[in-house]
């Protein structure tokens, strides 16, 4: 068998984001709709996610979605990242813009940060500088007030893992109790399925705290036939070949072309062609 790459050195974030977002939305996927990496303009200013509201009137109970409005705009940090003063003001940059080329209501947006942090320098900034208030209105969720558009800081490892089980999991501090439960929770593990990178980025962020699980569950298996055993490798394996079709789409192979060197069905490749 092909060995893996678990190292935890340059992990792609990032592009998971997404995923964990609509994992986040997955029952609310009626009311929002949410799109990855936005590129802003024809230079290379990007917006990390966005999550447009489709029903407008839609009262959305959880509370990371508290003070959304119709367009909402998402940052992210890796966990060993953090968001800094100039974050911020890139951000707001990037949110103006984004009003101006989108022809967007300055009252029907918001701005999210998440990260694995708290941002004491940042909170600093915003009180004693621009005079702002900073709350904790539930655990890991802290309003920014005192600015045009509704801001919020997500600190997501205080959040609480029943209701926010997906960005909790989004971190490289993962227990083996942690990866035990998720390995044990079927219905998770279907749902995470959906989204190769997330599966990706729990797994190899983690992969001490798996170690870990395989070493207490006393299998004789080696780690690689352990994690092909509970189906992850097998989906490794489809979303590169995935990342792959993309790529000779992007080269304008046709789709019979790909589907023959892929081995993956006509019908996926229309879905991933739509995709781009």
């Amino acid at each position: 068998m092909e060995k893996i790459n678990t190292e935890p050195s340059r992990l792609a974030w990032h592009p998971a984001l997404k995923g964990v977002m609509e994992l986040e939305v997955d029952e609310l996927k009626d009311i929002l709709v949410v799109s990855g990496e936005t590129q802003v303009t024809t230079e290379p200013l990007k917006i990390d996610c966005i999550i447009i509201k489709k029903v407008k009137n839609a009262v959305l109970t959880k509370k990371i979605f508290a003070i959304f409005r119709d367009v909402n705009i998402i940052e992210y940090k890796s966990p060993d990242d953090y968001i800094s003063v100039e974050d911020f003001y890139k951000v707001y940059a990037y949110t103006c813009l984004y009003i101006y080329l989108e022809k967007v209501s300055v009252t029907n947006l918001t701005i999210s940060f998440i990260n694995s942090r708290h941002p004491r320098e940042l909170f600093a900034h915003l009180q004693e500088i621009r005079g702002y208030k900073v709350e904790e209105k539930s655990p890991g969720i802290y309003i920014i007030n005192g600015d045009l558009f509704p801001i919020q800081v997500i600190n997501n490892r205080k959040l609480p893992l029943e209701e926010n089980f997906w960005l909790r999991s989004f971190d490289n501090r993962q227990s083996a109790d942690d990866v035990n439960r998720f390995l044990n929770d079927k219905e998770k593990q279907e749902k995470a399925k959906r989204y190769g990178a997330f599966l990706d980025i729990y797994m190899r962020a983690n992969i001490e705290s798996f170690k870990e699980v395989h070493k207490m569950s006393g299998s004789t298996l080696t780690l690689e036939q352990f994690l092909e055993d509970i189906g992850l490798i097998a989906k490794w394996e489809a979303r590169g070949k995935e990342e792959v079709a993309l790529r000779m789409l992007q080269k304008g192979y046709s789709h019979e072309e790909i589907s023959e060197l892929s081995a993956l069905s006509l019908e996926k490749i229309q879905e991933l062609s739509e995709s781009l």
